[in-house]
């Protein structure tokens, strides 16, 4: 082999070694070598910058991202967001809701004056609702996706259905990648039914006239719940 030859071989290896760089974290958080590597020992770091992954890709799409720290401050920031879309033509005043228990435990703690509280609706119902409210069972940080599993709550169509979709995920469920999340949702049975959002719903027509809001909710609010 040249001089030349060997080079350039190195040369290569070296710009694809550094390349890698910004995966070495999440690398040994999922493959540890040695106990320095622990995934403990880096979880505080790695949850804060998934999180904030997350939340920049979200708004990227067009959605609001929310950071709430106890079930106080989830209750505050749903008043302040359905206070602000009740001056709206949305008026916000039927609000369709998961059966998760902890959604219905947020609302009621706040000072909400509604029409209408709905727990699952009927597919002949929900049309008629004005908001949505759901938890997300996992959210992926590269693209600012959320997670939906049906076999753990009922929130199908009050995700995909009203003009509105408030969600509430806990930030230790957000995930790097697509594979990462899937495999949390896995560890149990296989679910029938997982829906993935990224922002708002959206068309285009073959002109490429981008609509918003025409196959589901026009706004996505996410509420992550920095508190677990």
């Amino acid at each position: 082999m040249t001089n030349e030859a060997r080079q350039a071989i190195l040369s290569s290896i070296r710009s694809h070694l550094a390349t890698s760089v910004p995966y070495d974290k999440r690398e040994l958080r999922l493959h540890p070598v040695n106990p320095e590597n622990n995934p403990a020992i880096l979880s505080k770091e790695a949850s804060a910058s998934l999180v904030e992954t997350f939340k920049a890709n979200l708004i990227a799409v067009g959605a609001h991202c929310l950071i709430a720290q106890t079930d106080a401050d989830i209750a505050s920031t749903l008043t302040r967001i359905i206070s602000a879309l009740q001056k709206t033509p949305i008026r916000a005043q039927r609000i369709a809701i998961s059966d998760a228990p902890q959604i219905e435990h947020f609302l009621h703690q706040t000072d909400l004056e509604i029409e209408e509280l709905a727990i699952a609706p009927n597919a002949s119902d929900i049309f008629e609702f004005d908001v949505g409210i759901t938890s997300a069972q996992a959210a992926i940080a590269e693209t600012g996706t959320l997670v939906l599993d049906s076999t753990r709550e009922r929130h199908r169509l009050v995700s995909l259905v009203p003009p509105v979709h408030i969600a509430i995920v806990d930030a230790s469920k957000i995930y790097d990648t697509l594979g990462e999340a899937l495999a949390f949702i896995h560890k149990t049975e296989m679910s029938p039914a997982v829906t993935f959002v990224t922002g708002p719903s959206r068309t285009a027509d073959i002109e490429l006239t981008l609509t918003i809001g025409v196959h589901g909710p026009q706004e996505l609010y996410v509420i992550i719940n920095g508190s677990t």
